[in-house]
């Protein structure tokens, strides 16, 4: 990162959306209200949850785990975001970029793992019931969200140092608006061997093991719901899920999209990028809301009680 080494800029020119200026100024105005609304949803389910005893289960403490990804994701990318859309200087600094490289590709990774467990977990509910208890212990939803979190981290470490250390010969312009590793890959003038090997290697776990155990884990819920005698059983059995079937298509749709059939219009890919990263954290804490009558019911109880509280004190 020394200043010397042309190896690697000091900064970075960030062209995001500037072949559409007539954009940015409406792109700017909802990039701003979904951060508000994606850090005030995200928050709030945390802390709902550990304010609600209820809502203390594993779905819900893998769901906190949600939340903190998306907040990791969107106080990343869209401050830099904003500054770059709303200034003149389309710039980021070579330590800012590292930064967003690090830590996207260690969300990315950690919730493609988290949405499996999160699958499971609902399998486990409504498959295996009698031993859902013990297969979802406390402690087993606390490894299990560790295993998605370090395994991330090892992903993100092994991925971003190794594009760190491309030599980039001083090209510093990246057409995208956030620093990622497959857009400093394009800036290399060296060999990228080791690097496309890396991200096929990563792509494995998280790009197919994570789906599959996704789907999997549908499947068998799909086949055991049908099975249900009364229709009012295989609703709510259904209604279980929905929330997060949701949320996976959401997260793997666009991603699928991106990465394993990346489009040759790179402004569809910035758009696809854009709904990730801006979008999505604002769509699930929502989706977890307003389609959860647990959700509603402790947000009920909570204002109840603060009026009720109010209202002893006005007395």
């Amino acid at each position: 990162m020394d200043g010397q080494n042309v190896s690697f800029p000091n900064t970075f020119v960030l062209l995001g959306f500037s072949d559409h200026p007539w954009l940015e100024i409406p792109l700017s105005g909802v990039v701003l209200v979904s951060h508000i609304l994606t850090l005030m949803g995200n928050s709030s389910i945390i802390l709902l949850s550990l304010l609600e005893p209820r809502l203390q289960t594993p779905m819900y403490f893998f769901l906190d785990n949600l939340s903190m990804i998306d907040l990791c994701v969107t106080s990343t990318i869209v401050p830099q975001l904003l500054t770059n859309l709303l200034g003149p200087e389309k710039t980021i600094s070579a330590w800012g970029c590292v930064t967003q490289v690090y830590i996207f590709s260690w969300a990315g990774s950690t919730e493609c793992a988290l949405l499996a467990v999160m699958a499971f977990d609902r399998y486990a509910a409504v498959c295996q019931p009698l031993r859902y208890a013990a297969l979802m212990h406390p402690w087993a939803c606390v490894w299990l969200a560790a295993a998605c979190w370090s395994s991330g981290l090892a992903n993100s470490l092994l991925q971003a140092t190794l594009t760190i250390l491309l030599p980039l010969c001083g090209r510093n312009t990246l057409d995208h608006f956030f620093c990622e590793v497959p857009a400093l890959i394009k800036l290399a003038c060296g060999d990228t061997t080791a690097n496309d090997l890396a991200l096929a290697m990563g792509a494995i776990p998280f790009g197919i093991v994570a789906p599959l155990v996704v789907l999997m884990s549908y499947s068998f819920i799909a086949r055991a719901v049908l099975k249900l005698p009364s229709a009012a059983g295989r609703s709510k059995a259904f209604s279980t899920c929905s929330s997060h079937l949701l949320v996976v298509t959401l997260f793997y749709g666009p991603a699928i999209y991106m990465y394993l059939q990346p489009p040759a219009n790179s402004t569809q890919a910035k758009f696809m990028s854009f709904f990730y990263c801006v979008i999505t954290p604002v769509l699930n804490p929502l989706i977890y809301t307003l389609r959860n009558k647990d959700v509603k019911a402790a947000w009920r109880r909570i204002l109840l009680t603060q009026d009720g509280r109010k209202s002893f004190k006005a007395r």
